[in-house]
């Protein structure tokens, strides 16, 4: 398997991902305040947003370099 086809095949899984799921979500946890061996610590939830264009061009590259992959055996 040529690496062109493998990255096709990646941008096709993610490019669909994206599309689908639109975005996905992380805990991130910060220390506010140290005072001693006392620790406060927050847990922030965040969301990335994926725009729908960029999982279509994703999915559009990946098709290309798929099938420009299967041209080149």
């Amino acid at each position: 398997m040529t690496p062109i086809r493998i990255a096709g095949i990646v941008l096709l899984v993610l490019g669909i991902a994206g599309f689908f799921t639109g975005g996905f979500s992380f805990t991130k946890e910060t220390t506010k305040a140290q005072i001693g061996p006392l620790k406060l610590q927050v847990q922030e939830k965040e969301s990335v947003n994926v725009p729908q264009w960029l999982s279509l061009g994703a999915i559009v590259i990946g098709g290309v370099l798929l099938a420009f992959g299967l041209s080149r055996k």
